[in-house]
């Protein structure tokens, strides 16, 4: 069974800085295929930063502002950041793709966590 737990995220300023972490346990998922999601209430869940086809998208929106990393040794994946904007205020969600599957689509992403909120006052 995967499991992704979430931490890190709160309350910032306009221009301040945080850092998320999603450990993951299991070994049904895909560690070269997983990625950030964020979701408003009452918009859908976007992309933020994720791995497809072996490369690393960004949302137009975060680049220059976002940075993701992992420490495989830990089993945990990184969001870095900086820059934060009211925009970016959102549940922040981690989640990965099953082994066997393709990374190449957002729906290929099957195992979420159970979110952490971000809320970047002005």
């Amino acid at each position: 069974q995967v499991q992704l737990v979430e931490s890190g995220g709160g309350s910032v300023q306009a221009g301040g800085s945080l850092r998320l972490s999603c450990v993951a346990s299991g070994h049904t998922y895909r560690s070269d295929c997983m990625g950030w999601f964020r979701q408003v209430p009452g918009k859908e869940r976007e992309g933020v930063v994720y791995d497809r086809y072996g490369s690393t998208m960004f949302a137009d929106s975060v680049k220059g502002r976002f940075t993701i990393s992992k420490d495989n040794a830990k089993n945990t994946l990184y969001l870095q950041m900086d820059s934060l904007k009211p925009e970016d205020t959102a549940t922040y969600y981690c989640a990965a793709v099953a082994v066997g599957s393709r990374c190449g689509s957002i729906s290929a992403f099957s195992y979420w966590g159970q979110g952490t909120q971000v809320t970047v006052s002005s």
